[in-house]
């Protein structure tokens, strides 16, 4: 999946959107009296006279309906902020109870608010009824309580928790993450760490299908040793605890023979391997294969010549005997997805009418948008490609994945933008393709759990910070050093010729400003630009001695390197530019001299060997940080040499 050649970037419009991000960049806290502020953005939320104080005792009201997972979670939180007993009691004994904090969670018997649509729930919190959870679903119970715990705020020396009023529901019915990239995948840490971000954004789905795990692809008849079963067990487990579906995506198409009844049995078997581990929804995939050769003699016979048709009808063969004898024939497994071999564009096919006219209804089919990476993704699009498969898709989007030519020494921070509001009108839902560097994913992944949920409200503007502010563990301090950052690492290649979200928006309009002041001949510009500079110099510092996610730092730790080393060239820069106009050529010089090395030693700093590309320049801001430098240099020569 490699993009063609990238185009350099010139400003955008893009810059004041940023700026004004960057401005708004502190965690979001709503003010009294105003509607909190939850993500993913509920479909109504409303706000309630005063808070409920916590107390040190509480009573759950529970039933059978309840879901142990969302019971678990309330605890955990109700415990988190300032509850040290809890007394859990049955809905009949609850009238019974006077002068106690009531906190009640089950099914929608609970609430007659709960909305019909799956996974929905109603969540009230009054100082006359307590906290009340209900919830369509079990899902439903458990969001509930994730958004309960956006709510709580501190109130004299213990917590308070934001009175509202909820009514919410997911507009996709999958939302989430599919590990699917080239190179190493991710080890059991970073899946679990995913698994725990998924639940806590309201997304639903992680789809296992790195391309590198050998018994997925390559080897995919083989049963799985032990070991790597146990561990697959321990994935499915966490899954199931954070109301995560665990997709398990078996890629057989690179060496399947379709006709051959061993072939189908080896699929059904591996499947099975799974099923008996806990999982109970898999996905078939055919991308990045052949359809112009068959890998038996078999298969020409049973479908005839290779090509577009004889693919199509080979596929639906497959996918429709493993829904007929696997998945209707398993308790509780869901429907079966598969990712077409034209899986990127608008294009009518002998191979697309195929799987319209003969995959069975219930089979889900996954597209990437008009290319690999697309540069947006739109209600036209995706009512086209509806109308080709003949039933709604689900959007397996490229972003923020970095596995591709075009992103090598990349990792994307910018936010989830460029899709229109209103997909989820021919969307079943989107899944995110992450990076190989799993938690600096969630920035971005965070903005699709955002959208998936509720698309006609996204803003990628509000979206964004919030998502920021989550990985700096709510610091404002460490929240706007991670924006200039963030800043630094916008660029987005798209396989279209201009890439999709442009490089250092921020940084590109305040040097813009700065070069248009100081060829007027305002020196007062550089007074200006040389705190942003620090800020770029002092950011990856902040971010490493603040409460950011740990396993963020790791990610990105060749890229912190980089910048602070980055962000001390352009202080030095600045610096040699101040001397020259002040008259002091030697000064001038001997910074010059100082900033070369600088930059030779951020050009230096490697990525470490995590992805596909291997190891690379750890880019930085690069065609607008770099560009300055040069510039910077150049002036200060010429300004030194004026004034001599």
């Amino acid at each position: 999946m490699t993009p063609p050649g990238r185009v350099r970037l010139a400003l955008t419009a893009m810059a004041g959107a940023l700026a004004a991000m960057l401005a708004l960049s502190q965690p979001a806290v709503a003010a009294p009296g105003e509607v909190p502020v939850v993500s993913p953005t509920p479909q109504q939320i409303s706000r309630q006279p005063g808070e409920v104080p916590i107390p040190a005792t509480a009573v759950l009201v529970v039933d059978q309906t309840t879901d142990a997972a969302a019971k678990d979670l309330l605890a955990a939180q109700l415990k988190q902020h300032g509850v040290r007993r809890i007394s859990i009691i049955d809905p009949s004994a609850a009238g019974q109870q006077h002068g106690v904090l009531l906190v009640r969670l089950g099914g929608p018997s609970f609430s007659g608010e709960v909305p019909s649509q799956a996974e929905g729930y109603a969540l009230t919190v009054s100082r006359l009824s307590g906290i009340l959870i209900g919830g369509r679903d079990g899902s439903g119970q458990y969001y509930g309580v994730q958004t309960l715990r956006q709510l709580f705020v501190r109130s004299g020396g213990g917590w308070a928790v934001r009175g509202v009023q909820v009514r919410d529901w997911p507009n996709m019915a999958l939302r989430g993450s599919i590990e699917g990239f080239y190179g190493p995948p991710w080890p059991t840490e970073a899946r679990l760490h995913q698994i725990e971000f998924l639940g806590e954004t309201k997304a639903n789905t992680y789809i296992y299908s790195p391309k590198d795990d050998a018994y997925l692809r390559a080897r995919w008849r083989d049963p799985y040793p032990q070991k790597e079963l146990t561990t697959l067990r321990q994935l499915v487990t966490s899954a199931t605890a954070h109301h995560v579906k665990f997709t398990y995506a078996l890629s057989p198409g690179v060496s399947i023979c379709f006709s051959s009844a061993a072939d189908v049995a080896a699929v059904k078997a591996k499947f099975q391997s799974v099923y008996d581990l806990g999982v109970r929804s898999f996905s078939m995939p055919f991308d990045d294969i052949s359809y112009t050769r068959w890998n038996c003699d078999g298969d020409r016979a049973a479908y005839g010549a290779p090509g577009q048709a004889a693919a199509g009808k080979a596929q639906v063969t497959l996918l429709n005997r493993i829904t007929s004898d696997f998945v209707k024939t398993h308790d509780g497994a869901r429907p079966l997805q598969t990712v077409p071999t034209e899986y990127g564009d608008l294009k009518a096919s002998p191979y697309k009418t195929e799987l319209r006219e003969h995959l069975d209804p219930s089979v889900v089919i996954q597209w990437t948008g008009t290319a690999v990476v697309p540069p947006s993704v739109t209600n036209d699009q995706a009512r086209q490609v509806s109308t080709l498969y003949g039933r709604k898709v689900f959007l397996w989007d490229n972003y923020p994945v970095n596995d591709y030519g075009e992103a090598a020494g990349r990792i994307m921070l910018a936010p989830y933008d460029h899709r229109d509001a209103g997909l989820s009108q021919y969307l079943d839902g989107i899944v995110s393709n992450p990076m190989n560097q799993e938690a600096a994913s969630q920035i971005a992944e965070f903005g699709v759990a955002d959208f998936s949920w509720n698309d006609a409200a996204y803003s990628a503007e509000q979206s964004w910070p919030r998502a920021l502010a989550r990985i700096a563990g709510g610091d404002p301090n460490a929240t706007a050093a991670l924006t200039v950052f963030a800043d630094l690492e916008h660029y987005g290649p798209s396989s279209a010729p201009q890439p999709w979200q442009p490089q250092a928006p921020v940084l590109a309009a305040k040097t813009a400003d700065f070069w248009q002041r100081w060829n007027a001949g305002d020196r007062n510009a550089l007074a200006e630009l040389r705190p942003y500079a620090e800020k770029i110099r002092d950011a990856p510092q902040t971010i490493r001695a603040g409460p950011v996610d740990r396993a963020f730092v790791a990610d990105t730790g060749p890229w912190l390197d980089a910048s602070a080393l980055w962000g001390k060239a352009m202080v030095t820069r600045l610096d040699a530019l101040a001397a020259a106009a002040a008259g002091d050529a030697e000064k001038a010089r001997q910074l010059t001299a100082t900033g070369d090395t600088q930059v030779g030693q951020a050009q230096a700093v490697k990525t470490g060997n995590t992805n596909a590309w291997g190891v690379r320049p750890a880019l930085v801001g690069d065609g607008v940080l770099d560009t300055f430098l040069v510039k910077a240099r150049d002036a200060a020569a010429g300004t030194a040499k004026s004034e001599a």
